[in-house]
């Protein structure tokens, strides 16, 4: 019942602050420690610029990449965590409070999830174990935890952006991508192994025999394997017109009986009429297996669904499990303490009450101040790109003008907080049951949006989170506290560090506006086509050069990078570069700026934008990213996108013959 809306949405994941926008008003320059000046910045730049911080940041056994993003998050994390202890378990009861203090606690209670084992889930499987075919979509819809066949949620209609409708999305997989199930090679092999060992733990954690937790593992993977054959991959669900896919709930059931959608949505007490499908396809095998597959095999499925979302709220043998899977998968080697794993289910779950508390004493109103002024520069630098592109018509360009200008910016917090009083946190009952509770909430305030007019004010992210957004259907761009703070800012430096680390994230965003999904939507967030023949023809044969760069990209062993998956970030990257620069060179006002430590101002903006993807990465995550992170490695993101941007060759003395350089005629510049 796991819902789940149209995702359309682009992240960066990266962080800073804002400094001031008039000139450089300080006087410290990079950190040289992060160097590695044993290379030679025009042969790699990317191991020049960050060798030394790897270097002197080994990765951690908790961890399956470790970078200068997982400082900020950790450092976040520490800043939580006191914000958490601070407050009192014991408040009185439906407070704000009691709930963030009530969840942490039961989850930080060891003695007590060991004591209680499987037995939180034990009334739950029994209803699974007894559920008849013909009760199955109902149970899907209603018991929190299983996440089976299918997603529904609630979002902005995509050609009527003003109005909520439903969506319906592929599910159903215990891996997630459908790539593991489908592409024969010798990683994938050892990960489905490592998933039948999860499957086979888990059946014999909730009481079953090893024959039956045999039965039980061969057909979750029998099941899953075929559902996988039918899912779109990640590459594809980028198409954002094969993705919209109108009907009424009506139609759909008259063509797969089965998938009994009014049912559905009874159960959760929310009246449907019409819902956007994603998948089309998908659904014929989904019906059939409702139909047809043996009853106990469907059973088995719904189970290791249900138990698969409880484990990291039971015991330690549960947790341990998961874990296991996960080493296999990412080749982490050490499961995370057990307060970060507490912390961050009232940081997830009643967020926006997290982050009330967050800003309130880390995100003071002159740094909100401070990052609209950052973002009205770089919005000025971005019409500049737009007004001097070669390749778009004068009419086009005035249609990307118009949907620029009307960019809503979201920065630290939501003007209004969500209301949590209708969640209740009984910590007389167990961890699991109360996070079902959340569950239940979080989709009823979802589909309660079913319908209504869009909320364009509501936050998709809490402000305490270490991210920031691109959405498409709003047209907006938001930067949430979070991101905004130390160690990717310091009041010390200078601006062209500062415009080549938080500058360049504003720039991305905004670039996401105009990428090869972005571009999509016009400024009032419909997905409509506003763009001349020639220059969509233009705007494609240039991101296609940049998937050809891509695909060259050898990441490990035999395996390239996916340019067509990358492609909206590593526009959005290459925008946000070149943008951020233009800002910075704006912001002089024609005034020279320093050197600093023997760096020019333009060498300190392009090592503080490589130093933001400075990281140790195993390579397990190396191939895991590869094949579903829309984002490029970090390595990349620095040497593939900085070989197409002329400033930084002027800035480090790049030419022919030199492994950072690339000819003219073979760069790639869109925005």
């Amino acid at each position: 019942m796991k819902t789940n809306s149209l995702l359309l949405m682009a992240a960066i994941f990266a962080g800073g602050i804002i400094t001031s926008c008039n000139g450089s008003t300080a006087s410290k320059g990079i950190e040289t420690a992060n160097l590695d000046t044993t290379v030679s910045p025009k042969e790699d730049f990317y191991q020049y610029a960050c060798g030394g911080w790897m270097s002197n940041n080994p990765i951690k056994p908790e961890y399956s990449r470790y970078g200068t993003f997982e400082v900020l998050g950790d450092n976040n994390r520490e800043q939580l965590r006191e914000l958490i202890l601070g407050l009192n378990p014991e408040a009185e009861e439906g407070t704000n409070e009691q709930k963030v203090a009530g969840l942490y606690h039961m989850g930080m209670d060891s003695v007590r999830l060991n004591n209680e084992g499987a037995q939180p889930l034990s009334e739950d499987l029994a209803v699974i174990a007894s559920t008849p075919r013909e009760k199955i979509i109902e149970l899907i819809a209603t018991m929190p935890g299983v996440d089976a066949f299918f997603n529904t949620g609630v979002g902005a209609d995509l050609k009527n952006s003003s109005i909520n409708t439903m969506y319906l999305a592929q599910g159903g997989l215990g891996l997630g991508n459908r790539d593991y199930y489908t592409e024969n090679n010798e990683r994938n092999t050892k990960v489905l192994e490592a998933y039948q060992t999860y499957l086979t733990t888990i059946a014999g954690l909730i009481g079953y025999s090893e024959e039956e937790a045999k039965r039980f593992s061969d057909n979750v993977l029998a099941i899953e394997r075929e559902l996988a054959k039918d899912h779109l991959t990640r590459t594809e669900q980028r198409d954002i017109a094969r993705l919209y896919n109108p009907t009424t709930v009506g139609e759909l059931i008259a063509k797969y009986p089965t998938i009994d959608l009014k049912s559905y949505f009874s159960a959760q007490k929310v009246d449907v009429d019409t819902i956007v499908v994603e998948n089309p396809r998908y659904y014929a095998t989904v019906a059939k297996f409702i139909s047809d597959k043996d009853i106990q095999a469907l059973r088995d499925y719904i189970t290791a669904s249900y138990v698969s979302t409880a484990c990291s709220y039971l015991s330690d043998e549960f947790i341990d499990a998961e874990f296991q899977l996960n080493k296999a998968i990412s080749g982490v080697e050490e499961l995370q303490p057990r307060w970060k794993r507490a912390l961050s289910v009232p940081n997830g779950m009643l967020g926006e009450v997290v982050g009330q508390l967050y800003v309130e004493k880390y995100f003071p109103e002159t740094s909100k101040e401070r990052m609209i002024k950052l973002v009205d520069n770089l919005k000025e630098a971005l019409g500049q790109h737009i007004e001097n592109l070669t390749w778009m018509s004068d009419a086009t360009k005035a249609k990307a003008l118009e949907k620029l200008a009307t960019f809503h910016v979201k920065i630290g917090y939501p003007d209004t907080w969500r209301d949590y009083s209708g969640l209740t946190i009984d910590t007389e009952k167990s961890y699991w049951q109360n996070i079902q509770a959340a569950i239940l909430f979080n989709m009823e305030y979802n589909n309660n949006d079913y319908g209504k007019p869009v909320d364009r004010e509501r936050w998709q992210m809490s402000p305490q989170t270490v991210n920031a957004y691109y959405d498409p259907t709003t047209n907006e761009i938001c930067f949430p506290a979070g991101i905004l703070q130390a160690p990717f800012f310091d009041p010390s430096k200078d601006d062209a560090c500062n415009y080549g680390a938080i500058g360049v994230v504003i720039g991305h965003e905004m670039t996401h506006g105009f990428d090869d999904q972005g571009r999509q939507f016009d400024k009032d967030g419909n997905f409509v086509d506003w763009w001349t023949e020639a220059d969509a023809e233009a705007f494609n044969a240039l991101a296609n050069k940049l998937v050809e760069q891509f695909d060259e990209i050898v990441v490990a062993g035999d395996t390239h990078a996916n340019g067509q998956l990358t492609l909206g970030e590593n526009i959005a990257d290459q925008g946000g570069l070149r943008v951020a620069h233009t800002a910075y060179v704006n912001s002089l006002g024609g005034a020279e700026a320093p050197d600093i430590d023997g760096f020019t101002a333009d060498q300190r903006f392009y090592l503080s934008y490589a130093n933001l993807w400075a990281a140790n990465i195993r390579e397990s995550e190396i191939l895991k990213r590869t094949s579903d992170d829309p984002h490029s490695l970090g390595r990349w993101r620095v040497n593939a996108t900085l070989r197409n941007i002329q400033p930084f060759f002027d800035a480090f003395d790049i030419n022919e013959g030199d492994a950072m350089f690339r000819p003219e005629a073979e760069r790639v510049i869109i925005w």
